[in-house]
């Protein structure tokens, strides 16, 4: 991934589901689409490694549901309307069962029938998260954001190739920069 035209200093924290300590003194900050077998390669592989900072209030990760108006990625948008931001716990839930079925739902052949499936499996119903998608495109578009997975922590930007023991190196070092 090419980052030299993304602006670090203009990710923010203000929109997202908020997942963990909000006083953590570590922001993951994720852009990412359900729809995206990237993102979904970046969920599967850091997601243990996650909710372990979470659970011991090490981290706080934001992520950010990046509505795309690329073809494959419109169907991701369609999910990302029923996600209740008010419960991100939840909300972390049903990300985790929608990359899990990602092949099921994401070969349906038009969006009505991607929210028929939602509401059908999931028993989900579309959220009022309009201030939250408009948010989070506004800062995208301002930080020169383009792909999706773009992972944020501090000035560092990454995507789903970095490993495992890299993120958790990342993460250590700013741990042990915050405790300076």
């Amino acid at each position: 991934m090419d980052i030299s035209k993304i602006k670090a200093k203009e990710v923010e924290t203000i929109y997202g589901l908020k997942i963990g300590n909000p006083d953590a003194p570590v922001k993951v900050i994720e852009f990412i689409n359900v729809s995206c077998p990237f993102c979904k390669k970046w969920h599967n592989d850091s997601k243990e490694l996650l909710a372990k900072y979470v659970e011991e209030g090490k981290v706080q990760r934001i992520i950010k549901h990046y509505d795309k108006e690329t073809p494959h990625l419109r169907k991701g948008n369609v999910v990302h309307r029923y996600l209740d931001y008010s419960s991100p716990e939840s909300a972390l839930r049903e990300i985790e069962y929608f990359y899990d079925k990602q092949g099921e739902w994401g070969n349906l052949n038009n969006l009505d029938k991607i929210a028929a499936y939602v509401e059908e499996k999931r028993n989900l119903t579309v959220q009022s998260n309009e201030k939250q998608v408009a948010g989070i495109i506004e800062e995208a578009v301002r930080a020169n954001v383009e792909l999706v997975p773009s992972v944020f922590i501090g000035e560092e930007i990454f995507d789903e190739h970095i490993t495992v023991d890299e993120l958790q190196r990342l993460i250590e070092n700013k741990l042990n920069s915050a405790n300076k």
